[in-house]
């Protein structure tokens, strides 16, 4: 049995079946950050949220990943066991993407901190931001012993670096949430479409919604949105009944909009009732035409749920836009994904006011801002996380009971992770399965629908 903080991650342990009672149902315990101390912390980790010091560098990253960083020579015998944990995390410490690196390397050292001994190094490599830098960087994690990779960040330095890895029998967790990328030894921890659809269409299915419409960019991600809307509704006994692809470089999508809310069709019907009431000319069709005046369509629509799955001021274009075009909530309820959980203020937007989206529980994650901001005095990026909560499995899985143990085994433990996004298990195909909450946009923020589930018994039963 493996116990651990909920602040970093928590394994579920396999207390008896995952059958449907509580007594089945698999346990957990919660600890707060152990207090660390000198002789037991892990050499040159970040200082304790709220110390004075300035936080400190696990190692000297590799601005060069041809060869060894300083202070992570390999000292270990190939082939011999050892009670040290040699964990490599390959990210873009220069280029493009630094300071998004620089961030996710310091969430990992937060996570170190919390949680190592002084038996647990991690060995910070830059990819550079490139496919051949993450290659390098692989080469130069397999050459300094590395027992387990993290990262890379994007999917072709994942790509680029999975061969090296597995000609080693080095397992893999990147922080990629492209699925073709994974597989043979390599995770990825980041949040894969389907799962956000299942969610919020199976939640929108159990509320009454069936009839869904899909309006997506015409990219990878996209399509990938509308297959899996398809495939949920329609094993649920619902269906896809509209789609609309839309150019996602597009600064103005006002016609795609107008003809996906059947705008003209409904207005000529308008028109078309306001002559016929006006042909008639008695009491009641006077009183039917003052209603009219309010209105600017007439006519349901074939879809009660539009499923938009944008972020930012795309998002909040095309949600005023439907609103515009007669497109209204509650009558049609507008659902989102995870990427509607990085967008600050929603409900300042009135057209969102209502909607429903699948995202991470929160609770955890504003604990994580909270110490993140007390140490390294700025806001943490969203995909920090993925770095914190990958380095928590690490140093959990170097305390097994013989020393380090990261065999796919345990990595694909089936009872799962609890980490600052939520629960969490690796699968075979290298994909982390994730279980989400549903939250509904109001004047103020957000509010919770349907909390996370805590166990993956829980999603099944």
């Amino acid at each position: 049995m493996r116990l651990f903080p909920v602040a970093a991650i928590i394994l579920l342990t396999a207390a008896g079946c995952a059958g449907p009672t509580v007594e089945d149902q698999p346990r957990f315990r919660k600890f707060e950050p152990k207090q660390q101390t000198s002789e037991s912390r892990s050499p040159n980790a970040v200082p304790a949220p709220g110390a004075l010091a300035p936080p400190a560098r696990v190692a000297d990253p590799a601005t060069s990943s041809d060869g060894p960083a300083s202070g992570t020579e390999n000292t270990a015998t190939p082939g011999a066991p050892s009670t040290e944990a040699r964990v490599a995390i390959l990210l873009p410490l220069t280029g493009t993407s630094a300071q998004l690196g620089q961030a996710m390397l310091d969430a990992a050292q937060l996570s170190m901190f919390e949680l190592a001994d002084k038996s647990f190094a991690l060995m910070p490599i830059d990819t550079r931001g490139t496919a051949a830098g993450a290659e390098r960087a692989a080469r130069q994690a397999v050459q300094q012993g590395a027992q387990l990779i993290l990262g890379p960040l994007h999917a072709d330095s994942v790509r680029a670096a999975a061969p090296i890895a597995r000609d080693a029998g080095v397992p893999v967790v990147a922080f990629s949430n492209s699925r073709e990328v994974a597989g043979d030894g390599v995770f990825i921890l980041g949040f894969v479409p389907r799962q956000q659809v299942q969610a919020i269409v199976g939640y929108a299915l159990s509320e009454g919604l069936s009839r869904f419409a899909v309006l997506a960019p015409s990219d990878a991600y996209g399509r990938s949105v509308v297959e899996a809307a398809r495939s949920v509704a329609e094993a649920a006994g619902g269906s896809l009944v509209r789609t609309m692809y839309y150019d996602p470089g597009a600064a103005d999508l006002s016609g795609e909009v107008k003809v996906f809310a059947n705008y003209n069709t409904r207005h000529q019907a308008l028109l078309a009732q306001r002559r016929a009431l006006t042909e008639k000319g008695d009491e009641v069709a006077r009183q039917a035409l003052r209603r009219l005046k309010r209105l600017d369509t007439i006519g349901a629509l074939p879809y009660d749920s539009v499923l938009i799955p944008e972020s930012g001021e795309r998002l909040r274009a095309l949600s005023s836009l439907l609103y515009y075009f007669d497109v209204d909530q509650p009558a049609v309820r507008f659902l989102g994904l995870r990427s509607w959980d990085l967008i600050p203020n929603l409900g300042s937007e009135p057209a969102l006011i209502g909607s429903w989206f699948a995202g991470s529980p929160t609770e955890e994650r504003e604990r994580f801002n909270t110490r993140f901001r007390k140490i390294f005095d700025r806001a943490a990026p969203r995909l920090a996380t993925l770095a914190y909560d990958a380095t928590a499995l690490a140093v959990v899985l170097a305390q097994s009971e013989n020393g380090p143990d990261y065999s796919l085994d345990a990595l694909m433990d089936d009872n799962g992770f609890l980490g600052v996004d939520g629960i969490f298990r690796l699968r075979s195909e290298g994909v982390a399965e994730r279980a989400f909450a549903i939250h509904e946009v109001n004047r103020t923020g957000t509010t919770a629908r349907r909390s996370a589930p805590q166990s993956f018994a829980a999603t099944t039963n």
